[in-house]
């Protein structure tokens, strides 16, 4: 039973959205709606826009635009993490994959719910700093990838944005140096996607973004985080300090997503059930390929369906899988 181990639970960011996701539980968990709703009220102006394309599931450019991904990545995640403290699982430790790192630092305590809604909607406002660009997930190692760049003369203005796995690197850069990126690495043989982003997330591109978005942060009381949380920033625990400094948010907009090393961080240190609420489970795919996961020692329990599945059993079929690990004085608390 997954009650056996504690939960480490994994938050989405950009590229992981696609039409449709969490739909069924905006509409069918009641506490998902209100928490959904809550988040998107305190968004402000914006906020009905947000939900009236998630529920229509728009896709496409629109629904790739951080403008728009970014807030309903944070919404999903952190709904999914109440959802579950009402239910009395509390997860040992959570990991945050870019916007994701905001909703663990919300739930675990470092801001409130209205704090955060205002950060997401500066945060989208400071979007308007960031030129055209994107992402582009590679099979390779970093250096491998860095290597192929590098003998083909690629410019230095794209740069590792993310690792995610082993073999899973993840470039990020402005246009027209993505695009000339992306031909350098399939000529060197290497396979290549897009991933769903329109701006230069986690590059130096990004970094008048960040500033403008630090503003924002510092205006915000900080508190340290009652959950611990390995930050895909350092691949370590954020330390208490670390939690109050504005910065150490914001400038994540500008820094590679080390993924891989903070989960190594938390299943290198012991056996855990991975709970996964990304969309269609992204980040249980990746988790599976960890060795602790392979070896059996861990286990990795999306909650989210993938295409063709039945979105309300997998979520119910989770959650009862999950229901074994809740601490009867912390439900009675709730």
């Amino acid at each position: 039973m997954s009650g056996a181990r504690p939960v480490a639970l994994l938050l989405p960011g950009q590229g992981f959205q696609h039409a449709g996701m969490a739909v069924e539980l905006y509409t069918r968990e009641p506490r998902f709606t209100a928490v959904a709703d809550e988040f998107l009220t305190a968004l402000g102006p914006e906020g009905a826009t947000v939900r009236d394309d998630w529920l229509a599931c728009v896709d496409g450019g629109p629904a790739d635009r951080g403008t728009s991904a970014q807030p309903l990545l944070f919404l999903i995640g952190y709904a999914i993490g109440e959802v579950l403290a009402s239910r009395g699982i509390r997860p040992a430790v959570m990991v945050g994959h870019s916007v994701g790192e905001l909703a663990a630092a919300t739930l675990a305590g470092v801001l409130d719910l209205p704090a955060a809604a205002r950060i997401l909607a500066a945060r989208c406002s400071a979007l308007e700093e960031a030129p055209p660009g994107g992402m582009l997930a590679v099979a390779g190692a970093p250096e491998t990838v860095l290597d192929c760049l590098r003998a083909r003369s690629v410019g230095g203005s794209v740069v590792v944005g993310a690792h995610n796995g082993p073999q899973q690197t993840v470039l990020a850069g402005p246009e027209p140096d993505l695009s000339e990126a992306e031909r350098a690495v399939r000529d060197g043989g290497l396979v290549a996607r897009r991933v769903r982003a329109l701006e230069p997330w986690h590059s130096p591109a990004m970094g008048p973004a960040a500033r403008r978005f630090g503003a924002a942060v510092a205006a915000e009381p900080l508190r340290p985080p009652t959950i611990p949380i390995v930050s895909t920033r350092t691949g370590r625990v954020v330390t208490d300090a670390e939690a109050v400094r504005p910065g150490f948010w914001a400038e994540q907009m500008a820094a590679p997503v080390l993924f891989w090393p903070a989960l190594d961080a938390v299943l290198g240190g012991g056996a855990y059930t991975v709970v996964d609420a990304a969309p269609a489970g992204g980040l249980a795919t990746l988790a599976r390929r960890h060795p602790s996961v392979r070896a059996g020692r861990s286990t990795v329990l999306p909650l989210l369906a993938p295409a063709g599945r039945d979105a309300w059993t997998v979520w119910t079929e989770g959650l009862a899988r999950l229901e074994p690990t809740a601490s009867p004085a912390h439900a009675q608390q709730r």
